[in-house]
């Protein structure tokens, strides 16, 4: 098959993108890969196709070659491409380039014993270096553009295999001062150098060297890539994006480095060589500099801070925030050892003007207020991680920074967020006043949302940021009594005015510590017993009252409940009312809720109701207060039912739900049998346990097959021979695939039990089926008649097919015997085979040669030819 068009790849490129993985499962998707390679060396494709293809593989390498394998021939192909390009201008070099690191990096092939990484490493070094080893530059107008893409590809191999470069530190310092890209030599030679410095602290080694030898052998000298130190490195250094905890996390074991005077001097040199072009990358690359800078120093002994400080003094006016990230990200390493007081000071100015600057976006207003938030200081007051704000950050310089209801949703929880924290501190006497006010004005705010969310037609947004806006208060301000008080008043009177809020008063009891959980329970309680609120809002007082129902006020409670069984007509109240009896059950209410649940068995008219009732008017009879809360406490092992009644015994429940459990038995397929219109594959069965009322389940990969049925077994027992399972298969084009196969059953305990099994095979031999046996001497004639029938719209083809030592005789005897119509051993053989749904496969096997034996075939399906002889192939090596 030649190469597709233009056309048919924008066709087939688009299925792909609509859904990789449903069309990976189809027919096309296991010859997506290989026809991509394939037509990118096609001289009829343009090249504007072949970088869509080139994209694609670079987009979705693990889905076109999933496993190391495939990902390592792929990548050959990728590099044999590239030295076969003509020495023209080409867009292509720099895609394959990518592609290839892609493939190797995605498969999971990039390793020591991995021949296309052998090719790949020397062959970007020589392009980041300006050598034209392997041809491949091109033209001189593409040498600077494909140099820089070596050394992206060189970084992502280094941040996928830390430590890969480690050899070549020398060799990049070298070139950094050369005529070349600066940006991408720069970033690596950070990245590099960072991954060493935290490798060899681990092992407890030095430098050895590493930044004086400068270099580069070339020919069979010994390779400058060093995977001891990438195993050594096992890919934990991430994340590769500035966070101060890490930070802080790889500079601690730094301290443990040997360095000998002449490297840590070799060191300095090098981070200020890097501090010295920092200038010439862009704002996101300078900040990335930075941070791995900061990283890889934090904790080394013999190099100080300082090295910063010229970086420090022309970016701390900076307006990008990126590099201002970078700034605070030093920050919090260094500290004072970087930054005095009045940098610290100046930074908290700089942040608070630009938070208050009106033309400010939301996300870099955000931005701005978290940074505030999370301000690294030189001297933190408290203990390590308690949330305060800065020392700096007075009452006074954050008067423009107070929320606004009229302000978004994100940004004004973030104010609040910071206005709490001003409130929570307990400052001298002339700063109380202050603070007082603050809290004021906190009250406020949180009224103006509370009034918003009781709107009875209001947004279902001003509810939710009005409890989101509760639970940051009640987070900051746990400390502070007069506040939470006010906050459970303020509460409870929304609950008054909405009690369809129920399920976010629920979730934030549930959220909140103690220190106002439980007055805001106590006063939820006392709302909904005393009977405010309208007639309709019923089941949203008992959805409150199941979860703050407790032993304080149990006769107002259970009151309440006698009432408003009067008016629980239908099966979701009632059910809501027994979900509150169930709740002072566990909480060890005994008095008058016997008399309760005695009323509610006689009285309800829904028969779950009833007997729910009286359950737990038993339960409460015969069960001691520990025990009765331990039978009706929560259970994470059991998933909850939807009937009512079979919740309350967990032993039942597990009893009645399907549960996973691992394979109890075996499920291998047999040998073949050609029975019936249809393919069948004979299933052998091997229980490890007695099992009853089994039902396997299978699966098809892809849409190649009609959807399989399940299969039944009364019982199985080990030990005893089990019947095969004869299969049907329904294939919609003949091809193999693979079966997932589940199965249900019941233990001997009653249990029943859902367990995955290994997926079946189905191999594209298990799809032969023989034609109707010809009448006796009439076999000749009746194969020329099919293999006419084939014609001329059938392919024919033909295949070297290898013969084992049995001989050619015996092999098709046994892999072949049943499909023969027409057999004049030695010379030849006819096999006619029949292929489900409707189409035909021809064989004449000739004379056996020394080595194996020519086959002819013919076919009305194309698609096949390439089973076939991946089949034919294979006869040798399965006998």
């Amino acid at each position: 098959m030649g190469p597709l068009s233009r056309e048919a790849w924008a066709q087939r490129l688009g299925a792909f993108r609509a859904g990789p993985s449903a069309f990976m499962a189809g027919p096309e998707g296991e010859s997506l890969g290989r026809d991509l390679l394939s037509d990118l060396r096609s001289e009829k494709l343009s090249e504007q196709t072949k970088v869509s293809l080139l994209a694609l593989s670079m987009e979705f390498p693990d889905q076109l070659w999933p496993d190391a394998a495939e990902a390592e021939a792929a990548a050959t192909s990728l590099l044999d491409t590239l030295r076969l390009l003509a020495p023209r201008p080409s867009v292509l070099r720099r895609p394959l380039l990518l592609a290839a690191t892609a493939a190797l990096v995605a498969g999971g092939a990039l390793g020591p014993t991995s021949g296309a990484s052998g090719r790949l490493l020397p062959l970007l070094l020589d392009l980041a270096a300006g050598r034209d080893g392997d041809g491949v530059f091109g033209p001189a107008a593409e040498q600077r553009p494909l140099q820089a893409t070596a050394w992206e590809c060189l970084r992502e191999l280094e941040s996928c295999q830390p430590g890969l470069l480690g050899g070549c530190l020398g060799f990049l310092r070298g070139l950094l001062g050369l005529e070349g890209p600066v940006q991408p030599l720069s970033l690596l030679l950070a990245l590099a150098l960072r991954n060493g410095l935290v490798i060899r602290a681990r092992a407890g080694a030095g430098l050895g060297g590493l930044l004086t030898d400068s270099h580069f052998p070339t020919g069979g000298g010994p390779r400058p890539w060093d995977w001891t130190l990438a195993e050594e490195g096992d890919g934990r250094l991430q994340p590769q994006a500035p966070s101060c905890p890490a930070a802080e996390e790889g500079g601690r074991g730094l301290a443990a480095l040997e360095t000998s005077p002449e490297e840590v001097r070799e060191l300095r040199a090098t981070v200020a060589q890097l501090l010295d072009v920092c200038y010439l990358l862009t704002p996101v690359a300078q900040a990335q500099l930075l941070w791995l800078l900061g990283w890889g120093l934090q904790g080394l002994r013999g190099q100080p801070p300082a090295l910063f400080k010229p970086q420090l003094v022309r970016l701390l006016g900076t307006g990008q925030l990126a590099l201002l990230h970078a700034i605070l990200a030093l920050k919090a390493a260094f500290g004072e050892a970087l930054f005095t007081a009045q940098d610290e000071a100046l930074l908290l100015h700089r942040l608070t003007a630009a938070a208050q600057h009106p033309a400010l976006p939301a996300p870099t207003h955000l931005f701005y207020l978290h940074c505030l938030l999370n301000f690294p200081e030189n001297w933190p007051l408290g203990p390590s991680g308690e949330e305060g704000p800065p020392l700096l950050l007075g009452v006074q310089l954050c008067q423009g920074l107070l929320p606004s209801l009229l302000q978004e949703p994100m940004t004004l929880l973030a104010h609040l967020h910071l206005l709490c924290l001003l409130c929570a501190e307990d400052g001298e006497e002339e700063s109380k006043g202050r603070v007082q006010s603050l809290r004021c004005y906190l009250e406020k705010v949180l009224a103006g949302l509370r009034q918003r969310a009781s709107l009875a037609a209001g947004p279902r947004a001003s509810a939710t940021l009005c409890f989101r806006a509760s639970y940051l208060v009640a987070s900051c301000l746990a400390g502070q009594p007069t506040v939470l008080t006010s906050l459970t008043q303020g509460l409870a009177q929304l609950y008054q005015c909405r009690p369809a809020l129920a399920p976010h008063f629920v979730d934030l009891l549930n959220s909140v510590g103690p220190e106002l959980r439980e007055p805001l329970r106590v006063a939820l309680r006392q709302e909904v017993v005393l009977g405010t609120g309208s007639d309709g809002a019923l089941r949203w007082h008992l959805q409150m009252l199941a979860k703050v129902a407790g032993r304080d006020g149990q006769s107002t409670t259970l009151r309440f409940l006698q009432e408003a069984a009067a008016h629980c007509s239908d099966w979701a109240l009632q059910q809501a009312l027994l979900q509150v009896c169930r709740s002072l059950l566990r909480d060890g209410v005994a008095g008058g809720l016997a008399d309760l649940l005695q009323m509610l068995a006689s009285q309800l008219e829904d028969p779950d109701g009833q007997d729910r009732a009286r359950l737990y008017y038993l339960l409460l009879a015969h069960l001691s207060e520990t025990k009765l809360a331990m039978a009706l406490g929560p259970s994470l092992a059991a998933p909850a039912l939807a009937s009512s009644l079979v919740a309350e015994n967990q032993g039942f429940a597990a009893a009645l739900t399907v549960q996973e459990a691992p394979a109890a038995l075996r499920l291998s397929v047999g040998p073949r049998r050609l029975e019936g219109p249809s393919p069948v594959l004979q299933l052998l069965l091997e229980p490890l346990q007695p099992l009853y009322s089994l039902e396997l389940r299978f699966r098809v990969e892809g849409q190649l097959y009609r959807p399989l049925e399940a299969v039944h077994v009364p019982c199985l027992h080990p030990g005893r021979p089990a019947r095969p399972l004869l299969l049907p298969l329904q294939p919609r084009r003949p091809a193999p695939t693979r079966l997932c196969v589940s199965a249900v059953y019941t233990t001997p305990t009653g249990r029943t039990c859902h367990a995955h099994l290994p997926p079946l095979p189905v191999k594209f031999e298990d799809l032969f089926l023989p034609f109707p046996s010809p009448l006796e001497g009439t076999g000749s004639s009746f194969f020329e008649e099919l293999w006419a029938s084939c014609l001329p719209k059938g392919t024919e083809s033909r295949v070297w097919c290898p013969l084992g030592p049995e001989g050619l005789e015996a092999l098709v005897s046994r892999r072949l015997g049943p499909f023969v119509v027409v057999a004049q051993p030695p010379d030849s053989y006819c096999v006619a085979i029949h292929l489900p749904p409707a189409s035909r496969l021809l064989l004449r096997l000739g004379a056996a040669q020394e080595d194996g034996v020519s086959v002819a075939l013919l076919t009305d399906d194309w698609t096949v030819l390439p089973l076939v002889g991946d089949y034919l192939r294979g006869l040798s090596e399965a006998a």
